[in-house]
């Protein structure tokens, strides 16, 4: 257990974040309500790291045009409310690869989660995991393992799988190097994403992330 609460609290000052601003915005990412979002390149360095992690979940178009990671905790309130635009999202963009990365760091019932969420990843196929993340959310209170479970019963998988599989030493590792990198990237709130070699800080709404996904298309920036 100890292990577990050095993990979740391992980003200390990690806060939820919804279209704030926490630092400056090097391109002009705007949120629905038109706020600057925080934003940053990642560095050569930083971007192989980024693409070397395991501990991932890919959804939607395994091949897609674009590829949106989304980092977040299962106990973040607007990474519930960002769970809704995400849907929605991958509802009406059928070419885009969203990649879910678990970043555990606010609470041990967060890192019991994801724990559970990566293992029903060995499960689940990708279009039954989108609707388990779903499932996750439909829950109220606090999400700790126990209610993760009980999403991947409701979507229609094996429980006591996922948690065997999830429960490992191993898994508990991907969640460290998860922290650790989005720390070393400064993801100072949750939810936050990627896009190309951009982080973004918070969530900018469902237009907002379809903004700078239509910009990538057009111009290959996240802003064109």
């Amino acid at each position: 257990m100890m292990r577990l609460a050095a993990v979740a609290f391992f980003v200390l000052g990690l806060v939820p974040a919804y279209a704030q601003q926490f630092g400056p915005a090097q391109f002009p990412v705007r949120a629905d309500d038109g706020e600057l979002m925080t934003n940053h390149t990642l560095t050569g360095e930083q971007l192989a790291k980024l693409h070397a992690l395991t501990g991932v979940v890919p959804v939607g178009d395994l091949k897609g045009d674009v590829t949106l990671m989304q980092w977040y905790d299962l106990n973040c309130p607007f990474c519930r409310e960002a769970a809704a635009d995400i849907d929605a999202l991958l509802k009406a963009d059928k070419k885009l690869k969203l990649v879910f990365v678990p970043y555990a760091v606010l609470s041990v019932q967060s890192v019991q989660g994801a724990l559970i969420e990566l293992g029903a990843a060995k499960i689940l196929t990708p279009e039954k995991y989108v609707d388990f993340h779903r499932n996750i959310y439909t829950q109220r209170g606090t999400i700790d393992g126990p209610k993760t479970a009980n999403a991947v019963r409701l979507t229609g998988g094996d429980p006591a799988e996922a948690a065997k599989l999830g429960n490992t030493e191993e898994t508990l590792n991907l969640l460290r190097t998860n922290a650790t990198f989005g720390g070393d990237i400064k993801m100072v709130g949750t939810p936050a994403y990627v896009i190309n070699d951009v982080v973004i800080v918070g969530h900018p709404g469902l237009k907002g992330l379809q903004n700078v996904i239509a910009a990538v298309r057009k111009c290959g920036k996240v802003a064109c």
